[in-house]
């Protein structure tokens, strides 16, 4: 193991997955419409016209419930309530084309959920046509997917790969029928097979495979028995999460909480898998992803262009991330914004033409400076903290990290921090050091997952 058992338990505290600086509980929540509107505006002209556009699409809609899953989510298997729904997304973006006052360059398309494929092909294509005919297309555009690999057709992949789509995500999580039963994902290997066999004869270029640690009834026998059929299908990248815990807030978790692994059984199940991986010849490109050799996710991170946003690590250079439909969250460097999570009212604050935004933060100069310096440590492994960054740590914080040095988990020198090998275990933690806001706001209520 990378951590001994002491550090493990000493770290393995609530923390931050990082995804954005500050994290939603710490936005100001001062944005109003009219000033949202603005700063889309001032960061569109900015830059839009050099990096072009992203789009997260969030398709809330699944057919049954996953125990263990996080997301915002509808389970129904009604799906007359495909097209009110998109119609109100492609309203969503209307707003959005109004305000960029020209055809906005697009560098890539996201749809995440819920489930993406619970929407029938002809009502994916009616919707994503108009995007993208309303849209300048830049060179070589990342257009992706998350599928269930149940009920990802081929039909669905032949029609996306058409529009534009060569990247697909599958939710594994795990193949042993125990570990599945207990998270009511179940999904015979012969139909995860099929999926990717399906996706590559359709064109898809880049294949992903989410699995998860840390789930009831996982044991190092189970985990090798996975790897050992990821091994066959060989996908071009894998993310290996932890399982992340929070029953307080999504109580179908309670269902399997007397199965779950101790944190020293949770760390084995994650070296175990990570030598799995290594074995295999993928390489990590940062916490929780890994890659083979020639991905781009990887060149990126040797060339030290990688990236990492709310979709996770990234090559795509765009500072401009918009979020559309019920939850999404929009990045657009200057500040941040969230939709309405519920899904009728999303529909009908959209379509009565008013604002679906509930949370928003505009990013000061001393936010955008922790933000670059957590992203670099996340992404890079290494930062250099501002002098005026550097003054504002408090004893606990400096305490801690010379603390972390003398553990081996990272080195400083001067104002420079390089994490090691055996740090990226606790890289949330490391990065938890700079976080002000939290610091300043922090309270003993859990927000966060635990971070090993």
């Amino acid at each position: 193991m990378t951590l001994s058992p002491e550090l493990i338990k000493k770290y393995n505290q609530a923390a931050p997955r990082y995804t954005s600086y500050p994290t939603v509980p710490f936005w100001e929540n001062s944005l109003t419409h009219e000033t949202w509107n603005e700063l889309v505006k001032k960061a569109f002209q900015r830059y839009g016209e050099s990096e072009g556009i992203t789009l997260y699409i969030h398709l809330p809609f699944c057919e049954s419930l996953c125990t263990y899953c996080g997301c915002n989510k509808r389970i129904t298997k009604n799906h007359e309530v495909e097209i009110p729904y998109l119609v109100a997304v492609l309203k969503e973006w209307r707003q959005y084309l109004l305000l960029f006052g020209t055809k906005p360059k697009l560098a890539g398309i996201h749809l995440g959920g819920g489930t993406p494929t619970f929407f029938k092909p002809e009502s994916l294509q009616f919707f994503l046509s108009q995007i993208i005919e309303s849209s300048e297309l830049m060179e070589n555009p990342e257009f992706s997917f998350e599928g269930h690999p149940n009920n990802t057709t081929l039909q669905h992949l032949q029609l996306l790969n058409q529009l534009g789509f060569d990247r697909v995500s599958y939710g594994i999580q795990d193949f042993d029928s125990a570990v599945q039963q207990a998270i009511h994902r179940i999904q015979p290997f012969s139909k995860v097979k099929e999926a990717t066999e399906n996706a590559r004869n359709s064109g898809f270029t880049s294949i992903n495979f989410d699995l998860i640690y840390g789930l009831p009834h996982q044991t190092l026998k189970t985990l090798e028995e996975t790897f050992g059929k990821i091994a066959t299908l060989k996908p071009d990248r894998i993310a290996f999460y932890s399982y992340a815990h929070l029953p307080s807030s999504f109580p179908a978790q309670k269902s399997f909480e007397s199965f779950l692994p101790d944190d020293i059984e949770k760390r084995k199940l994650y070296e175990f898998g990570k030598a799995q991986l290594l074995k295999l010849g993928y390489e990590e490109v940062g916490m929780d992803h890994f890659a083979q050799p020639n991905d781009p996710l990887n060149i990126a991170k040797r060339n030290g262009s990688l990236h990492r946003n709310f979709m996770g690590y990234t090559t795509s250079p765009s500072k401009i991330l918009i979020g559309l439909g019920a939850s999404s969250i929009s990045d657009i460097y200057l500040g941040y914004a969230q939709n309405e999570k519920n899904i009728q009212a999303y529909q009908n604050n959209i379509l009565s033409k008013q604002s679906s935004l509930v949370k928003g933060h505009q990013l000061s100069d001393e936010d955008i400076q922790i933000r670059k310096l957590i992203m670099d440590l996340i992404c890079l492994q290494f930062a250099m903290v501002p002098l005026e960054i550097w003054e504002q740590l408090g004893d606990r914080q400096i305490f801690n990290l010379k603390e972390m040095e003398w553990e081996g988990l990272l080195k400083m020198k001067g104002q420079t921090i390089q994490v090691t090998e055996s740090g990226m275990a606790v890289i949330r933690t490391i990065c938890k050091q700079f976080d002000l806001r939290l610091q300043s706001n922090f309270t003993e209520k859990r927000m966060f997952s635990k971070a090993i």
